[in-house]
């Protein structure tokens, strides 16, 4: 395995299914720009209740990609 510099990026994805689902969200958006995704790392989980229920999840995830030389 070679050495890698890793740049950071903080997202928060949103899904009123679950939790994956939120961070699949976060991830796939991210996908369309963002080359080299390698990591990713969940920082914070937060919910919103609707009488009584969970009604939408949101994840903030940590997203590390390598630089290109």
């Amino acid at each position: 395995m070679s050495d890698h510099t890793y740049k950071i990026i903080e997202l928060t994805g949103s899904s009123k299914v679950s939790i994956q689902n939120a961070i699949e969200n976060a991830i796939g958006r991210a996908a369309k720009t963002v080359h080299d995704m390698r990591w990713f790392e969940v920082t914070e989980t937060r919910g919103h209740i609707d009488q009584g229920k969970i009604s939408h999840w949101q994840v903030t995830i940590r997203i590390g990609f390598t630089l290109k030389d």
